[in-house]
């Protein structure tokens, strides 16, 4: 390469025995995405489809989904462009949701988190004779059907048992509520389920089959962080029409520059007015219908609330931010897949193209309400649910020593460790997921 190619950028970049590092050539296109710099970007971006791909290693696999995603964030500037490849899904596709099996089978993230709020609902409900549980994303039926098992063998006899059902895809509800009474039935357990058709920032709290004398327990799997998007619908956003008006006046005045050219312009234009740097969504101040959310939950006054999040902090502004460490969080769930599944695995493979891969987009690609992938650290949900008037409930031990035994089944490297009373799951000694227990202020 002379002096004056295009490539010179790349002379000055990490180089490992096996070539250029991936992962540094990715960071370094990330830079070029987020100072407009986008022929630079094109040129690092083209390399890497060439050094990584979604069949390869896990470093290969993931800097893949993290190259397509900078991809979607340079064409993202042309909205007519974007969205002829990336069409808007209205609910979710049966394969969608067989993914979301595959992450359940696969990970024992969700086995840890079911098993650990069964066992609080257990314990909180000791003596409670109408039990009434509130799953804000009702998808299955195993964790359910594990707690009629344990109820059906308290002491003193099962509870009446009620569970409302939240999810925004009626067919995930009515295979719930099918596997649920087929359940009941056969252990003669008296269930009722009450599905709800509805996302989670439309839920009515007041409209929820609740009655007077029900012990409520409302659990929240990986849901609480998407609300945080919400708080980006800002007053005065420019309307999509005005928008298109916008983008062909551009185009019209593009004259004889190139078309990179345009788009590096366009592009920095669109950091430097972009609504997002002005948000310091962080604090609990910065998320005030996150705040009506939790206290429409209040109102219900649970006996007991269990949250699981991502324990990764990925609300931020900042592009370079949220690479890093959106960097750090996947390649830890890539590492444990690549170590416990088999590469040939096809559930594997559809695993990470449509949740790990789709998420990875969704936090890269886009800003504003679109970007829905916004997690947060349990350091922040505790201050968040503190101050909506939750009171922490400590976690149960005989859970701990169910839940120490089920990761030791899928792997010695998966572990976890209490911090403010709660649990942290990790592989290795990376925190990857949080679960907390929560009770209303009385």
């Amino acid at each position: 390469m002379d002096s004056g190619s295009p490539y010179q950028w790349m002379r000055e970049l990490r180089w490992d025995s096996q070539g250029l590092n991936p992962i540094s050539l990715l960071i370094d296109c990330a830079k070029c995405v987020a100072s407009g710099s986008i022929k630079n970007a094109d040129i690092g971006l083209e390399y890497i489809s060439q050094i990584s791909s979604p069949d390869g290693n896990a470093v290969q696999r993931m800097v893949s989904y993290f190259s397509e995603a900078l991809g979607y964030r340079i064409i993202k500037h042309l909205p007519g462009v974007y969205k002829s490849i990336n069409p808007s899904k209205t609910s979710l596709s049966s394969e969608d949701i067989l993914v979301q099996k595959y992450f359940y089978e696969l990970c024992p993230f969700l086995k840890f988190s079911y098993l650990i709020t069964n066992q609080a609902i257990v314990e909180a409900m000791e003596c409670e004779k109408v039990v009434h549980i509130i799953d804000l994303h009702c998808c299955e039926p195993a964790q359910w059907i594990d707690l009629l098992l344990t109820f059906k063998n308290r002491q003193g006899g099962p509870p009446h048992l009620k569970i409302t059902g939240i999810h925004e895809t009626k067919e995930v509800l009515d295979q719930m509520n099918f596997h649920l009474t087929s359940e009941a039935g056969n252990l003669d357990f008296p269930l009722q389920f009450y599905p709800v058709v509805s996302k989670l920032e439309d839920v009515d709290f007041e409209k929820l089959p609740v009655k007077t004398g029900d012990a409520i327990a409302i659990t929240s799997v990986l849901q609480l962080h998407s609300l945080l998007s919400t708080d980006d619908d800002m007053a005065g956003r420019i309307s999509p029409a005005a928008a298109a008006s916008m983008n062909l006046q551009r185009a019209v005045h593009m004259g004889q520059r190139t078309f990179a050219e345009w788009l590096e312009r366009d592009m920095i234009n669109a950091y430097i007015l972009s609504p997002d740097s002005a948000l310091s969504p962080l604090s609990f101040g910065a998320s005030p219908k996150m705040g009506i959310f939790l206290n429409a939950m209040r109102k219900l006054q649970p006996k007991l609330v269990v949250v699981t999040e991502q324990e990764s902090n990925l609300n931020g502004s900042n592009l370079m931010e949220r690479v890093d460490r959106a960097l750090y969080f996947y390649s830890a769930l890539f590492d444990c897949l690549d170590s416990t599944v088999m590469r040939t695995s096809v559930e594997r493979q559809k695993l990470e193209r449509m949740l790990l891969g789709e998420q990875i987009k969704n936090i890269i690609a886009c800003e504003g309400v679109d970007r829905k992938e916004r997690h947060e650290k349990l350091e922040k949900w505790i201050r968040r649910l503190e101050m909506a008037g939750f009171v922490k409930v400590p976690l149960s031990y005989n859970g701990r020593i169910e839940a120490k035994n089920l990761l030791q089944r899928y792997s010695s490297k998966y572990k976890f460790r209490e911090e403010n009373d709660c649990l942290l799951v990790c592989w290795s000694d990376r925190p990857l997921f949080s679960v907390s227990a929560w009770s209303f202020k009385r």
